[in-house]
């Protein structure tokens, strides 16, 4: 009986399989007649023309004569970019407003509690519309700009800053100060570990900092120490030299990392709230301070109910970016567009949109689980 109700099992799936899989082929062959009956060719080779048209930012290399594949690229770099820094925003502010929800000062609480409810129930792309009108019609022109000492400029094209001028001793830094936060991940594992097998606590904060700050002075000081700065000057109709942060990337990041954090906020008091009254009650006993009841007993415990609907967050901040055509932000689909304003190649683009975004919510999705995994609560 059993053998037969798994036989049966297996034969359901496998009809329900090919009638998905012949409706696929149904449709798809459909469509690549009728392209062909209209003469519309199908395929990726268009990505090796030259794309002709310029991107305003862009990190990395890149001018009109580049391939549809690069100005593609420079998208999804924009688009990873903006994404990065929104959730680390988020995040930041998001954790901060959940826990002043629940703080016991009445009007620290209101006033997160209204943050939350303004931002949650106005639309995202009218607050970003907002933010972009913010940074190019109450910002004062570039002649008139907000003056810092003379590294700082603030107008409506942007905020413009001082920056050290590029040579390798600033690259060698840069990636001295990643190798330093590997290795203080590594350090902080070995030193956890050391503690957990033989209670011995090894030093922790000062390695770090001396890993953080040595390693990358080392490198810079290795390849040449440079010191000279580049300078904004005002040239023409606008500041030349330096760093610029445009009013669009500036809108988009605040307008989609102020947007998340009112959810996220929401998520981590309902974090804090899922952890049982008495585990702070105990804490108190013991006499640690509320910073450290929050940081040591409540939030660890809150993390296996706040990762979760976080991850969701996450998601939607990045699948948000997406609005950034609306302010004129170029991400990956707003390049997208123009390719396929140029091109004619509608259905490849838009696959490729598809197929990007999922493979970034499923590597997003991966990692949280992976995190939530090594947070969650072990059951003896």
């Amino acid at each position: 009986m059993l053998k037969s109700e798994r036989a049966r099992g297996v034969l359901y799936q496998a009809l329900l399989l090919a009638v998905v899989g012949g409706i696929v082929w149904y449709l798809l062959s459909n469509t690549l007649h009728n392209l062909a009956s209209r003469g519309i060719q199908v395929g990726f080779a268009f990505l090796g023309r030259e794309a002709g048209f310029e991107i305003a930012e862009k990190l990395i290399e890149y001018d009109s004569t580049r391939s549809y594949a690069h100005a593609l690229a420079v998208g999804l770099l924009n688009t990873l970019h903006v994404a990065f820094l929104g959730i680390v925003i988020a995040t930041t502010l998001g954790a901060l407003l959940g826990v002043a929800r629940l703080s016991s000062n009445w009007l620290v609480a209101r006033l997160a509690g209204a943050y939350v409810e303004f931002m949650r129930n106005i639309p995202l792309l009218l607050q970003l519309l907002v933010w972009y009108g913010i940074f190019t019609e109450l910002l004062p022109g570039v002649r008139q700009a907000i003056r810092i000492g003379d590294w700082i400029f603030i107008s409506q094209r942007g905020f413009r800053f001082a920056r050290p001028e590029a040579h390798p001793g600033w690259d060698a830094a840069f990636w001295a100060f990643v190798a330093a936060g590997v290795l203080s991940l590594i350090w902080r594992a070995v030193v956890r570990r050391r503690q957990a097998t033989t209670g011995e606590q090894w030093p922790l904060a000062l390695p770090v900092c001396a890993l953080m700050v040595g390693l990358p002075a080392l490198a810079w000081a290795i390849m040449g120490a440079p010191t000279t700065i580049e300078i904004p000057t005002l040239r023409g109709f606008d500041h030349q030299g330096g760093k610029v942060i445009s009013p669009e990337f500036t809108a988009l990041l605040v307008g989609l990392s102020t947007y998340t954090a009112a959810f996220i906020a929401e998520v981590v008091r309902a974090g804090i709230l899922a952890v049982d009254r008495g585990q702070g009650e105990a804490a108190m006993a013991l006499g640690l301070s509320p910073g450290q009841r929050l940081r040591l007993i409540t939030l660890p415990q809150a993390l296996r109910v706040i990762i979760p609907p976080m991850t969701s967050q996450y998601l939607n901040l990045t699948k948000n970016s997406s609005l950034a055509v609306a302010i004129g932000y170029p991400d990956l689909v707003a390049i997208a567009n123009t390719t396929m304003n140029q091109t004619g190649q509608a259905i490849e683009a838009i696959a490729m949109l598809m197929a990007v975004y999922l493979s970034i919510s499923i590597a997003i999705s991966l990692f949280m689980n992976w995190y939530n995994a090594r947070v969650r609560l072990v059951e003896r």
